[in-house]
């Protein structure tokens, strides 16, 4: 873990400070915001830092309070976001935290390659995807971000710069540590190869929970991403019908002799962005009902192979700029838990919950995750994962949600801190088995927690 303390400058004013919340638009706080351009601007920034603590942030997409600190500072690391060497024969690339998945498509699919594990958004920061060791559609095949780092930059307390690598305790710590071991200033990646920018993408409908698992655990060997919406507004025999969407990077020769002169074409859609102000209550049970109703019907019953582009695949609300302001002023919860296989019935209980309280979210997603990654606070484990968003108002909701949380870790599993807002700490530990161990390294690295976020003070990480 080698180690270099460049200079750095004169500390510049500190900012007043300025309104944040996660994307959920919940649980809001004002912080000092720093915005570096150099690692030796981010090493002067920790001078802001060090009266009031200070956690790093990319694009602002965790859900709830991980980039967030109250009274304290904010590094928005959008600044340093360079692309510096791309090996296009190895299929590596080094860059920036502040770089975005957006950015190094653009950049490396005409070459070939696409980035190893994306979310449901593109924008978000490379950083920001080893800070909270982000998964996708491929979990099962891929495993999660930080699986695909090989090495990283990190800033920490002392104002060192430490090359981490994989394997080390303090790289395990760093991936789903959500910034809490220092400011990631660069990382280098490895690659996927692709021949085109489209999906080759099956599609089906499955009548209930049980056809839906059953489905998902028998063929989804056969893709390398895989993802099922959830209808959790149906009841009784419907409960739990699904439409599963799985496919593949398409070959080059399957792509129609007009779509062969630019195979690696990166357009996305771009649709007006959502107003401003949207009411209270535009997407309650009725409305998201009737939604949830004609998306199901519209889905066909089995269908293979359809090209698709990457946008529409993996990120169809990026089409839509600011969406999260259509649950209102109010925000929304997105709540997402892992239990493992063999814990089946205990999804099929919280299901059942879900349905019954009517909670109305039209983005309700399952996936199977594959084996566990070394991170220590990282999210995945061998199971089923649900994530659903709700609006924060629903009546009853922190009720209900405390009593998920309970099943949920009765279960064995655990909740995604990269989305959380709400969770208690006591709760926290029965989820996390290698938390004590975070909790020791942070110390020994941070003992006077310059790092410190809102998650953190909540959760006493």
């Amino acid at each position: 873990m080698p180690a270099t303390q460049p200079s750095a400058p004169a500390s510049a004013p500190v900012p007043a400070p300025a309104p944040l919340t996660g994307w959920g638009r919940t649980a809001p706080s004002a912080a000092h915001v720093v915005r570096p351009r150099t690692h030796e601007e981010a090493v002067a920034a920790l001078r802001v830092c060090a009266e009031r603590g200070g956690i790093a942030r990319g694009l602002g997409r965790a859900y709830g309070d991980a980039a967030q600190n109250a009274g304290g500072a904010v590094l928005d690391m959008t600044g340093l976001d360079r692309v510096h060497v791309i090996d296009a024969d190895a299929g590596t690339v080094v860059c920036d935290a502040g770089v975005s998945l957006h950015r190094l498509m653009e950049v490396l699919l005409p070459l070939g390659w696409f980035v190893p594990v994306t979310p449901g958004t593109r924008y978000v920061t490379v950083g920001g995807a080893i800070g909270a060791d982000i998964h996708g559609k491929n979990h099962h095949v891929s495993g999660s971000f930080a699986r695909h780092v090989h090495s990283l930059e990190l800033l920490t307390a002392d104002g060192t710069v430490r090359t981490v690598e994989p394997g080390s305790p303090l790289f395990d710590a760093t991936a789903g540590g959500m910034g809490l071991t220092g400011v990631i200033l660069s990382a280098t990646l490895r690659l996927h190869p692709v021949e085109t920018s489209l999906m080759a993408v099956d599609t089906e409908r499955a009548a209930d929970l049980d056809d839906l698992m059953a489905r998902l655990t028998a063929t989804d060997h056969r893709y390398r991403y895989s993802v099922a919406w959830i209808d959790l507004l149906a009841r009784g025999a419907a409960t739990g019908r699904a439409v599963l969407t799985r496919g593949d990077h398409a070959p080059l020769d399957a792509l129609p002799a007009r779509a062969r002169t630019a195979p690696l074409a990166f357009r996305p859609r771009q649709l007006p962005a959502a107003p401003r102000f949207v009411p209270e209550g535009l997407l309650g049970r009725r409305s998201v009902g009737l939604f949830n109703e004609l998306w199901y019907r519209k889905a066909p019953r089995a269908r293979h192979g359809q090209l698709q582009k990457l946008s529409a695949f993996f990120h169809p609300l990026d089409g839509v700029p600011h969406w999260n302001r259509v649950y209102g002023p109010g925000g929304f919860i997105q709540y997402q838990f892992v239990v493992g296989y063999g814990a089946e019935e205990a999804l099929r209980r919280i299901v059942h919950r879900i349905s019954a309280h009517r909670c109305p979210s039209f983005l309700a997603v399952l996936k199977r995750f594959g084996d566990a990654d070394p991170g220590w606070l990282s999210f995945p484990m061998p199971g089923w994962t649900l994530a659903l968003d709700i609006p924060a108002n629903l009546p009853g909701l922190a009720a209900l949600l405390d009593e998920l949380d309970t099943e949920v870790a009765t279960a064995g599993g655990r909740i995604y801190l990269a989305k959380d807002s709400r969770l208690r700490p006591d709760t926290l530990a029965a989820m996390y088995p290698r938390l004590p161990d975070f909790r020791t390294l942070r110390q020994s690295l941070d003992p006077t927690s310059l790092f410190r976020s809102d998650l953190s003070r909540r959760l006493t990480l």
